[in-house]
């Protein structure tokens, strides 16, 4: 199940919502040292974080999925958004230095072959840093967060999918520990919440964070790969009744 772009967009214009900004940017801090000139993606919503960390970027895109839909980034300045499908992602090989998957992965049709094309356009060196659900975490009980929808994960699924697809694990983190309850008696209480869940329970925290590393010493089989994507038209009726009336109407997205 896909969460689409304004339920997103909505969710992170709360209160709640901008406590799990906060929170994530607290996770992501350890993972992420200065840029300098790389080449930064954000793959997914990625475009809270976009604001935070791009600007000691060479340059930066937001790639995000068609399912989920996409708004304009940055807000000033010439748009650097696109509407992409994760597995063929309109950029050249070895072309980015580092992508930040959040809303993403745990939404992929095919999480292996997500992250294979995340392999192909990495330079080498390259890191890709990604966010998902805890699986075993509140957060991903909840379908009024975008973290309660899609697939959440462990840290050994995480692990286990990123070495099938060549990627070596580095630095993990945590982040989401205090509930998703909208009440704001409890969101207040967020800050304690968090600092505690950081020390005691890490491993029931919202989200799971890390780091992973292009390897490069590993061959890979070359084939070539049929694209999945059927698009299929706008408004093309699918089927009619005996009166002439349309049953069904398709949207324009990829199956």
């Amino acid at each position: 199940m896909y969460t689409d772009i304004v339920a997103i967009r909505s969710f992170y214009s709360t209160t709640l919502g901008h406590l799990a900004e906060r929170s994530i940017t607290m996770a992501l801090a350890p993972l992420w040292p200065k840029l300098g000139s790389e080449r930064l993606v954000g793959l997914g919503y990625a475009v809270p974080w976009l604001d935070r960390f791009a600007g000691d970027a060479e340059r930066a895109f937001a790639l995000m999925p068609s399912r989920q839909g996409a708004v304009s980034w940055p807000a000033n300045g010439p748009p650097a958004t696109a509407l992409v499908f994760d597995e063929e992602l309109p950029l050249a090989d070895s072309s980015i230095d580092r992508i930040l998957m959040i809303h993403a992965l745990e939404h992929s049709e095919h999480p292996p072959e997500t992250l294979r094309e995340m392999w192909r356009v990495l330079a080498p060196g390259g890191k890709l840093v990604i966010v998902v659900p805890n699986r075993r975490g509140l957060w991903a009980r909840f379908e009024h967060t975008p973290f309660g929808t899609g697939r959440p994960f462990t840290t050994g699924q995480l692990t286990h999918v990123l070495r099938d697809t060549n990627f070596t694990p580095r630095v993990w983190s945590e982040g989401l520990h205090f509930p998703p309850w909208r009440q704001r008696s409890v969101m207040r209480l967020s800050g304690p919440a968090e600092r505690l869940g950081r020390k005691f329970w890490p491993i029931f925290s919202g989200v799971i964070a890390v780091e992973a590393e292009k390897r490069l010493y590993q061959g890979l089989p070359v084939r070539e790969r049929a694209s999945r994507r059927v698009f299929v038209p706008v408004l093309s009726p699918q089927g009619a009744s005996r009166s002439g009336r349309v049953t069904s109407i398709s949207s324009a997205k990829p199956q």
